[in-house]
């Protein structure tokens, strides 16, 4: 942890100055608060889904009616956690959507250094939130008890090697449980 204006801030855990509006396959996992089994059980190597799952479940797949220039791959929804490779394809657009890091931005306005740090539109982070979201407000819609970690892991994948390897440890993950460490 590191202190800006006297306040301890966690690290972001992006890559630093990689563009996340670009084109490329990312593999991500979003994890529950406090790793809570909101999304239902395993129950013969087979996810049994709860409503706020099932849900989960829908939105994830729905990703890309709201951004058309995803493409999602292999994904799995688990009693605690998502794992999902998504695909940013914008084709000839390209986007300038750099990570950005809060800094000490002493000329800056408020409102401006927030936008300046935010998610850019197009963005894997944008597209995550935006996930979350809806996930979140349907469930204060219905009276769950929800929540998300605040953050969202990513891998940046880089050839097929590696798109092989993740996409064999989604399709594993319902039958790796038991050992899996998010299964506390």
């Amino acid at each position: 942890m590191s202190l800006f204006k006297n306040k301890y801030r966690v690290e972001t855990t992006r890559l630093q100055n990689w563009n996340y509006g670009r084109n490329g396959k990312y593999f991500v996992t979003i994890v529950t608060k406090n790793r809570e089994h909101y999304f239902g059980k395993i129950v013969n190597k087979k996810m049994q889904f709860t409503e706020i799952g099932g849900i989960a479940d829908k939105y994830w797949r729905e990703i890309p009616e709201h951004f058309p220039f995803v493409v999602l791959d292999e994904f799995c929804v688990m009693p605690n956690h998502i794992h999902g490779i998504v695909v940013i394809d914008n084709g000839n657009i390209r986007r300038d959507v750099a990570c950005n890091v809060s800094t000490d931005m002493p000329n800056i306005s408020k409102s401006n250094k927030m936008s300046i740090i935010s998610p850019k539109s197009g963005s894997l982070s944008t597209i995550i939130r935006s996930f979350k979201s809806a996930v979140t407000k349907f469930a204060n819609e219905n009276n769950y008890n929800f929540g998300w970690q605040s953050r969202f892991y990513d891998h940046i994948i880089r050839n097929e090697k590696s798109l092989n390897r993740i996409r064999d440890y989604i399709r594993n993950n319902l039958e790796n449980w038991n050992i899996d460490k998010f299964n506390l």
